[in-house]
């Protein structure tokens, strides 16, 4: 392939060109770039991107190894303009552990990525709804993978259910066929789409594990997905029934106490999943394996508030919002 069969753009990106303190102390600017495809790659015209929290936390400092300056940005979702043959003009999404980290990212009017990273919109889903599929969905599906993938007859517990990634595992577990059980830090019912009905336990005013214990007639929790960590950790390992496993994605304090008795004696599986560690094929191969849930209407996207859609201009104000933990899911639309 020559650079003449190559089409060059000038696309508008978001640019932090250094850490801040907080996200209030962010200043994105957005600057015009020049972008070229590789022979394998293809370039998309991006129709909305999300916002994540690990967004944030790259641009403020927390993650020792992101590039600066950068465009962030993890998810996306848009129009393929360039590419190899047979894929222009394709409506796709994706996400990835090391765009926007480690690499030029996804806040911006255009992106270049690898072919095998994308994954077919569906034809139901918006522009900004497919656009925050994204990290969400891979983080809880990658945790079933690692963990084993419920099934019917299995009894999955989510600490923090109405977080976006508790939701995702809620879908994914109950399209699955298991039985959900969620938990919440104060009085509030579950969110979230489901495919069959979810219990939920109000831990402010119910000890977890005895309640899980008699809802399950004394066995357990085959999988505890735990999106909230060390504040849960006990409850969690409490919780498990013979050869449960739990899934951990986040910590607040990094060092937890347990019983290395009951641990082996149960025969548990602790598993630690961290997306930033997934390149963008390795994401797209999780995303494909939702994609039938999706396309079955067993797998709903988040649904999008208008006041959360942001001009790219607008990047900062997003930040700030997601760093305020808004339970929207925050999108930047070029």
């Amino acid at each position: 392939m020559s650079p003449a069969d190559t089409k060059t753009v000038e696309a508008r990106c978001v640019r932090l060109n250094a850490k801040a303190e907080n996200a209030a102390a962010l200043s994105p600017v957005v600057e015009h770039r020049t972008l070229t495809r590789g022979p394998c790659d293809l370039l998309i015209e991006v129709k909305a991107a999300a916002v994540n929290p690990s967004d944030v936390k790259a641009a403020t400092g927390l993650m020792p190894y992101a590039v600066f300056p950068r465009t962030p940005g993890r998810d996306y979702a848009g129009v393929v303009i360039d590419g190899p043959a047979g894929t222009v003009g394709r409506e796709v999404f994706g996400s990835s552990g090391d765009l926007g980290i480690r690499r030029d990212g996804t806040h911006a009017s255009h992106l270049v990525v690898e072919a095998d990273a994308v994954v077919e919109k569906p034809m139901s889903v918006s522009w900004e709804e497919a656009a925050g599929i994204g990290v969400p969905f891979v983080t809880a599906m990658e945790g079933f993978r690692r963990a084993g993938v419920p099934n019917s007859g299995e009894t999955v517990l989510v600490m923090g259910v109405n977080g976006k990634v508790g939701q995702a595992a809620v879908q994914i577990a109950t399209w699955k066929g298991a039985r959900v059980i969620g938990v919440v830090r104060k009085a509030e019912a579950y969110e979230g789409h489901a495919n069959a009905a979810v219990e939920v336990i109000d831990a402010s005013t119910t000890d977890v594990a005895p309640r899980v214990r008699e809802l399950t007639g004394g066995k357990g929790a085959d999988i505890v997905f735990n999106t909230v960590g060390d504040p849960y950790f006990q409850a969690a390992h409490k919780s498990l029934g013979l050869r449960g496993r739990q899934i951990l994605i986040a910590a607040i304090d990094r060092i937890v106490q347990f019983n290395i008795l009951e641990f082996y004696r149960g025969q548990h599986t602790y598993v630690g999943i961290d997306t930033l560690g997934l390149s963008s094929a390795a994401t797209g191969a999780v995303l494909r394996d939702l994609g039938p849930g999706f396309a079955g209407g067993h797998l709903k996207p988040f649904p999008i508030n208008a006041n959360a859609v942001y001009p790219l201009e607008s990047a900062k104000e997003a930040y700030v919002a997601v760093a305020g933990s808004s339970r929207d899911r925050v999108i930047l639309k070029p």
